[in-house]
């Protein structure tokens, strides 16, 4: 071998060294891989088990027992039980072969050949998940899963943990090893929901169809079989039968793949309408009643319901343990009171109340409505917001923000003239339609005048009236106006909630109704208040202070809500009434469209709205104060439970005598200063304050109220008995002012000269 050679076989390149180097990498990375895959399993096992051994125990009688949510009162009594009808349970003799069939090909078709759980359907859910592709079939648990959950789990978002879904899997595991397949199978048709307060699927025959189990045919079978997964929508009573007949069709073809049914008796199956035998009676069902009338409490559990949804629950299948802060002797007052105590003007006029805890914003008692007939989870108006609060809006959105960032004292002096809105030619009226001049912030919002309200709002600004509402629980996605200045479109839950920061001494509390819940597997979930400041403690009790006129002063527009001995204040509202005959609401109709009366106590806050659902149907003038009665019925109630001691005056506010007449004022501010301190008196609590007859000089009217053009009040007129000097701002103008004549002072007001008083 010559040198040329050597050199040529020295650079060929080795091939079959590189090519085992190669492969060396590569078996290395599939190594590093498996064993990372070995250690994440591991893991994983590990883990599961470790989860496992916390899961709770199930028996047999877990695993029968009817999933029922109960509701209790503040006192643990029981008011509800979600499964209206009492179960019939069905024993495996009583169950239709079909009826089995049809469940296990439509949830869980490997159900005879799994062991609890379904590995192959878990990845076949997970790929259909990804891929957004669903036919309205099967998830990824098996029915032992199903019935697992329904025992002794929970179906909030809270509880779609991997650590529950490991005890879901581990207990399926162990009934699988306890009961057989038929009684598995017997358990779950027993256990499930089928709508309208129904449980199991024999009582849901009785529901339906007013038959037993083996008196259905093929048609109803299967759509007793489908409704589970969403009874709600396959309901066959509804409106729209859609849902229902496609539903049922499901079912049939999964019998038919499953060569349980012949395609010729599924399609025999098919033709029949999912209404076909349907029984309006509802069968030989019995009631699962708590003893305590339901349409007494239709409301407050409609809301109980929607707030266990929210908080991710279902309460139909979730046999939850929910106690809430209703005062059942309170909401039983109510109802009595709306629907045979206080007069209404026919069974038509309609009503919705909300009573808050200032302490910390728990409803106490709610009604949606009066004279419901057997109407379930009906229309509830104590949380509707399509109704115009009236003057009621004046304490949270004018006077409220004005002595909140203005400092203004109940004696800053408003001019009630003749007022344009801003950019248009519309002129704002009161239901007298007449003009007083000026007066003080105290008389206007006693005697509930429109203008004066508007100004303050005005003065104020819409930015920072919006900030003040939206710290009560209050906003919409509409920029406010100064309409809004004399009725916002709230519930009586809204201005329950709002007016009790008052009560309170100046903090919103989020109104609630759930105080806990017991999941079936022992877990407690506690819900306590929410709340935070929304305005000093000078404000809520300089708007207390003259609130207390409009219920204690005789020429205050809440007198008939007045209680002997009870330290109460409050508001009325009223809005215009419809005119068919020129199609607009309008001061000269007759009657008022909405009539509201929301007052308070240390203890209770109230708030009511009465009128008609057709809001063109007018409340007379001998109706308007309806409202007012019935705040009085369960107030009176409320405050004989638990009394409430009067308010005490804030360190921040002074007392000081305006020509006679008690009024307050916050201290170190501009209007204090020309105060002598010394004088002022800082008494713990005040006396029902109101104006006296140095601010009027007028006769009495009529003794109803007005909002936004509607209202009416026994009212004086204030005259030039005020001082018509103010060391800071002018005194009111009695002459015509456009709402844009002034941007810097557009309320053409000011204080008057204050002295002390003790």
């Amino acid at each position: 071998m010559n040198n040329e050679e050597v050199s040529r076989r020295s650079q060929r390149p080795n091939k079959g060294r590189g090519g085992r180097g190669r492969g060396t990498i590569f078996k290395r990375v599939l190594l590093w891989a498996l064993s990372l895959f070995v250690l994440a399993f591991v893991a994983l096992a590990a883990l599961f088990f470790y989860y496992a051994s916390s899961a709770p125990t199930i028996t047999e009688n877990d695993l029968k027992s009817q999933t029922t949510t109960t509701i209790y009162d503040a006192n643990n009594k029981v008011i509800s039980r979600l499964g209206a009808q009492k179960r019939e349970y069905a024993s495996n003799s009583e169950i239709p072969t079909l009826l089995k069939q049809g469940v296990v090909s439509i949830e869980d078709r490997r159900f005879y050949k799994e062991h609890g759980v379904d590995p192959v359907r878990i990845i076949e859910a997970a790929i259909n998940n990804v891929l957004h592709r669903s036919n309205g079939m099967q998830g990824g648990s098996t029915i032992t899963q199903q019935l697992v959950k329904l025992s002794v789990f929970s179906t909030a978002a809270s509880d779609q943990t991997f650590k529950r879904k490991a005890q879901e899997a581990w207990l399926a595991i162990n009934v699988e090893r306890h009961f057989t397949k038929d009684q598995i199978l017997d358990f779950y048709i027993n256990k499930v929901y089928m709508g309208n307060g129904v449980y199991g699927m024999k009582t849901a025959a009785q529901y339906y169809y007013g038959k037993n189990l083996n008196q259905l045919n093929l048609s109803q079978l299967a759509l007793l079989a489908g409704i589970p997964q969403s009874p709600t929508y396959y309901n066959p009573a509804n409106t729209n039968t859609k849902p229902a007949t496609q539903r049922r069709n499901e079912v049939l073809n999964a019998m038919v793949r499953a060569k349980y049914i012949t395609q010729a008796q599924a399609n025999a199956a098919m033709k029949v309408s999912v209404t076909d035998g349907l029984d309006p009676t509802h069968g030989n069902t019995s009631s699962n009643d708590s003893n305590v009338n339901e349409k007494v409490i239709d409301s407050y559990v409609k809301e109980v319901l929607t707030q266990l949804e929210e908080k991710g629950y279902n309460p139909n299948t979730d046999g939850l343990q929910v106690h809430t802060s209703l005062n059942l002797g309170a909401q039983q007052e109510l109802y009595d009171a709306a629907n045979d105590t206080v007069s209404f003007q026919n069974d038509n006029m309609q009503t919705g109340v909300a009573v808050v805890d200032p302490h910390n914003g728990q409803v106490v008692a709610m009604l949606g409505g009066r004279k419901t007939g057997n109407v379930v989870y009906g229309l509830n108006r104590a949380v509707q917001t399509n109704r115009s609060s009236g003057s009621t809006a004046k304490p949270i959105m004018d006077y409220g923000p004005a002595i909140q960032y203005l400092q203004w004292p109940t004696y800053y002096a408003l001019s009630d003239t003749k007022f344009t809105f801003p950019g248009t030619n519309t002129q704002l009226h009161d239901f007298d339609n007449q003009y007083k001049g000026t007066m003080t912030m105290r008389t206007a919002l006693v005697e509930s005048r429109n203008v004066p309200a508007v100004r303050a709002l005005q003065a104020v600004g819409i930015s920072r009236a919006t900030k003040f509402l939206k710290g009560l629980g209050i906003s919409q996605k509409k920029a406010y106006t100064l309409n809004n200045g004399i009725g916002l479109y709230v519930s009586p839950l809204q201005i329950a909630a709002s007016y009790a920061a008052f009560a309170n001494g100046g903090t919103y509390y989020k109104p609630y109704y759930i105080t806990s819940i017991t999941t079936q597997d022992g877990k407690t979930t506690n819900y306590d208040k929410s709340g935070k400041r929304a305005m000093s403690k000078a404000t809520a009790y300089m708007i207390t202070d003259m609130l207390k006129g409009v219920i204690n002063s005789s020429n205050g527009s809440g007198t008939a809500a007045k209680l002997s001995g009870v330290n109460q204040a409050g508001k009325t509202g009223t809005t215009s009434a419809y005119s068919a005959a020129t199609g607009t609401t309008s001061n000269s109709n007759s009657g008022v469209m909405d009539s509201w009366m929301a007052g308070y106590t240390k203890n209770y806050s109230i708030a009511v709205w009465t009128g008609f659902d057709n809001a063109k149907t007018s409340i007379s003038s001998s109706y308007v104060k309806a409202a007012q009665y019935l705040y009085r019925d369960v107030m009176q109630y409320l405050d004989a439970e638990n009394h409430a001691s009067n308010w005490s005056m804030p360190s921040t506010v002074e007392a000081v005598q305006v020509d006679g007449v008690r009024q307050l004022v916050i201290k170190d501010s501009k209007w204090a200063l020309s105060v002598t301190s010394s004088s002022i008196s800082s008494s713990s609590s005040d006396s029902s304050s109101s104006e006296s007859s140095s601010l009027s000089s007028s006769s009495s009217s009529n003794a109803s109220e007005n909002s936004s053009s509607s209202e009416s009040s026994s009212s004086n007129s204030s005259s030039s008995s005020i001082s018509s000097s103010s060391s800071s701002m002018p005194a009111s103008s009695s002459s015509s002012t456009s709402a844009s004549s002034s941007s810097s002072n557009p309320t053409a007001g000011g204080g008057t000269t204050p002295t002390p008083t003790q």
